[in-house]
């Protein structure tokens, strides 16, 4: 695309500028004190969609609230029937979270918008390609408040589940009742969702969430899947006493045996190739300082770039813990509370954000790496083609208030997703 050779590069650099200073100001709109924490149909979550609704309409975009709560913006092709190109991410967050994960790829998005837009005969800004171009601003990609993640992007992709409506938050309200309390219609939730053929694809841009970038010295790079992952809940069952009158060798320890099944867990996914195992969650019962512990509960969450190594993985832990549990007279038994097959990235998205890091980094072969953290694309890819460029973080440290990127690289991210919508805009469009 011509135009975007003769973008001077102050403007981008202004535009990336501009991606830095919102994210500075979402970041002041948390319910918490002197950190960012912004959840799913919270007053915050309000208050954030009026101002990325006000950036869109900056950038020559219509806004819209969706049924489920995701900002939209649109900017339309000539053509008002041809289908869109999403680009986006969320604005939720974890608790005590950084100011980047899932904020800069939707400011950077409207950003590229504002680069690629031009003038029809009415004045009005459209698109310059045969497909509009869709900005997404998703409500609920973390799942912090819901303990369900990605709400916002699966009503999109008209997977939404009528079960989600009885979860609670920790305050006990249910998620039909938020609904109703954000001035949503949960009888509505079907209008969010796109059928397959109005999106030409979703493409997203993202901090790593790792160090490998920061490791090659290298600003961005090509995304070619999204980890599949499962969750479990595990319980260990042994026996409570005395702590100071049973002898160690009648003993049956829960917390020693989760404790070595965690280490487990470790042992077992370092040695797999793109396997991460972690366990997060570690409770003993009845807790007492004088008790051994007579039950133990943890968490694993399991990643993988690819299912069955995954599915792998998981065997190799269970006959595992078989033998630690066996071998110390203790039970366990574990409940899979979430599973998402890896999401593969569109050859076609792939090489066109591929393409635009070339164009507008100059770099001779961008890297390719797969993402072990989940994102909106997981859901989107049920209805449209996915692609995703990632960019530098820092030490690799996300979900933590010392999360960074740097202007200079978002700068070169703009240009390269710009890049890469506008060789897409090249290609025929199905």
């Amino acid at each position: 695309m011509t135009r975007l050779r003769e973008l001077a590069p102050d403007v981008v650099a202004a535009a990336a500028r501009r991606v830095m200073a919102r994210c500075d100001e979402l970041a002041r709109v948390s319910a918490d004190e002197g950190a960012i924490t912004r959840v799913y149909l919270s007053p915050e979550h309000a208050r954030v969609n009026r101002l990325a609704a006000e950036w869109m309409r900056e950038a020559g975009m219509t806004a819209r609230q969706d049924a489920a709560g995701n900002q939209l913006g649109l900017l339309p092709a000539a053509d008002p029937d041809a289908p869109v190109l999403m680009l986006g991410s969320h604005l939720d967050t974890v608790i005590d979270a950084g100011r980047f994960d899932g904020i800069v790829g939707v400011l950077m998005a409207i950003e590229v918008v504002r680069l690629l837009r031009v003038e029809g005969e009415d004045g009005r800004s459209r698109s310059p390609f045969p497909f509009g171009i869709e900005v997404a601003a998703f409500s609920d990609e973390e799942g912090t408040r819901f303990g369900k993640a990605l709400l916002g992007s699966s009503a999109v992709a008209g997977t939404w589940d009528d079960a989600w409506w009885d979860l609670t938050d920790a305050d006990g309200t249910s998620l039909r009742e938020a609904f109703r309390e954000f001035g949503l219609d949960p009888g509505r939730i079907g209008e969010a969702a796109r059928r397959p053929g109005e999106l030409v694809g979703y493409l997203e841009a993202h901090i790593e969430q790792g160090p490998e970038l920061h490791r090659r010295d290298e600003s961005l790079a090509v995304v070619s899947s999204i980890a599949s992952a499962r969750r479990f809940q595990l319980v260990v069952e042994g026996e409570a006493r005395h702590a100071g009158g049973t002898p160690y060798d009648m003993r049956r320890d829960a917390l020693l045996g989760a404790s070595e099944a965690a280490l487990a867990v470790e042992r077992i996914c370092r040695g797999e190739h793109h396997i991460i195992g972690t366990v997060g969650q570690l409770e003993a019962f009845p807790g007492a300082v004088n008790v051994v512990p007579g039950e133990a509960r943890f968490s694993l969450d399991l990643r993988g770039e690819f299912d069955e190594r995954r599915d792998r993985a998981w065997g190799a832990i269970e006959r595992e813990l078989d033998e630690i549990m066996g071998r110390r007279g203790l039970r366990w038994h574990a409940r899979e509370v979430h599973s998402a097959p890896a999401v593969f990235c569109a050859p076609l998205l792939q090489d066109v954000v591929r393409e635009g890091i070339v164009a507008g980094t100059g770099a001779a072969e961008p890297a390719t790496l797969f993402s072990p953290a989940g994102h909106d694309g997981m859901s989107l890819g049920a209805v449209a083609p996915v692609g995703m460029l990632f960019l530098r973080n820092p030490d690799g440290i996300s979900h933590h208030p010392d999360e960074a990127v740097s202007a200079a690289d978002v700068a070169l991210g703009l240009r390269a997703l710009a890049e890469a919508v506008a060789h897409l805009g090249a290609e025929p469009v199905a």
